[in-house]
């Protein structure tokens, strides 16, 4: 399905083009990591709990450390805490090479997490002033595009690097950040940080309690939170497992996870645009009902086809909400203004989910098995909708007509 631009809709600006580039380069630099991080770990005569550790504490330094990225964006600006957070990425994975002990992987790696979230709310906040109100979903879909492109790419180069050494990988990761913030810094030196229709001073910089009087960021933290537990936490932790234990065969869960990328990267080629034109509640609400309806059932089933269909499905629920959530964030912020706390704390809700459902979705999964472990996400999903159904549409067309 290719939806045709109506006339007179913005072109993607040249700036927004260079974070494209700069965040698929980024991408597949994690990508290259993500497959040897636990060998690697296991490397210093540890478990698998401990190397399960390493992975987590990334993510766990990112949510600990939003607040904090948030209020530097406001102090400093976007772009140099950007480039400020990938070179603090790239130094930790320079270094992450040359660890000598399990602690200082440890650490060295959740240092990591600390530039990556400085990066990752910056990049949300360029988008929001960089973008056009009218192509605010396709610019949500285009950026979470490159990425998702990039981390299919990255694993398989990582993977072939790793026959030169588990090092290797977090070298040339290094490397890819260090040539995005080249990048970044001399094609956005001297960019405008809006668009030209705010030409007039910059309002004060939205405060969260501001941003929480809006019920649809208020729907969208919801749908961050469940988003993050579904298809960030639960899909790519707990279903891999699934696979295993039912099919009894590794190559399965990797088939499973690719299908649900592939869902997901064919699903943001169009939602993105039908976020502008449609609105961003529809897309959001019809994501979750779909995220809801495929993982659901997957803790029952026992069919290979019916495992991997379900599996592209959860992709396309990912693919529908991800473009309406983020623009919808974008339109309570607006491009007049700051709004790096009110990002941070959306990134948040997503770190949340992503940490809290593998970790009390695999209990559950213990306990009374995957029936109810995935019965249990579906309804997360599920609870999400009633914010969104009592929110108003932020899409300028809509808003301005109210």
């Amino acid at each position: 399905m290719k939806l045709r631009t109506p006339a007179g809709t913005p072109s993607l600006p040249a700036e927004i083009r260079v974070l494209l580039a700069a965040a698929f380069l980024i991408a597949i630099g994690f990508g290259l990591v993500s497959p040897v991080l636990p060998a690697y770990a296991r490397s210093f005569d540890v478990g698998v709990a401990a190397a399960s550790v390493v992975v987590s504490a990334f993510a766990f330094f990112r949510l600990v450390f939003a607040p904090a990225g948030g209020a530097l964006i406001q102090r400093l600006g976007e772009r140099p805490v950007y480039l400020a957070g990938l070179l603090v990425v790239a130094a930790s994975s320079l270094a992450t090479a040359f660890s000598q002990s399990y602690v200082q992987l440890l650490v060295l790696r959740g240092l990591g997490g600390i530039g990556s979230t400085m990066f990752t709310v910056s990049a949300m906040a360029l988008l929001v002033r960089l973008a056009p109100p009218a192509i605010r979903g396709r610019v949500s879909s285009a950026y979470a595009s490159a990425f998702l492109i990039g981390g299919m790419v990255g694993p398989v180069l990582g993977g072939a690097l790793a026959g030169f050494g588990l090092r290797v990988p977090f070298v040339v990761y290094a490397v890819a950040l260090v040539a995005a913030a080249a990048l970044v810094g001399v094609r956005l030196g001297g960019a405008r940080l809006r668009p030209a229709d705010h030409a007039g001073p910059l309002d004060p910089p939205m405060r969260l309690g501001e941003a929480l009087g809006h019920r649809a960021y208020v729907a969208a933290l919801g749908s961050g939170f469940a988003n993050g537990w579904c298809n960030f936490g639960v899909r790519v932790a707990v279903l891999p497992q699934l696979a295993v234990a039912v099919h009894d065969d590794t190559w399965v869960a990797g088939v499973a996870l690719a299908l649900a990328a592939a869902g997901t990267a064919a699903t943001l080629q169009v939602s993105g645009r039908l976020a502008d034109s449609l609105g961003r509640r529809p897309l959001v609400v019809a994501g979750l009902v779909v995220t809801a309806l495929s993982l659901g059932p997957l803790g029952l089933s026992h069919s290979l086809v019916v495992l991997l269909v379900l599996s592209v499905l959860s992709g396309i629920g990912a693919g529908l909400v991800n473009p309406g959530q983020q623009a919808s964030v974008a339109d309570v912020v607006g491009s007049g203004r700051s709004g790096g706390t009110v990002l941070s704390t959306f990134q948040m809700s997503q770190d949340a989910g992503a940490i809290l459902g593998p970790v009390l979705v695999g209990l559950i999964a213990d306990q009374s098995g995957f029936g109810w472990a995935f019965a249990t996400t579906a309804l997360v999903s599920l609870l999400a909708i009633p914010l969104w159904l009592a929110a108003p549409e932020t899409r300028p067309a809509e808003a301005a007509a109210r």
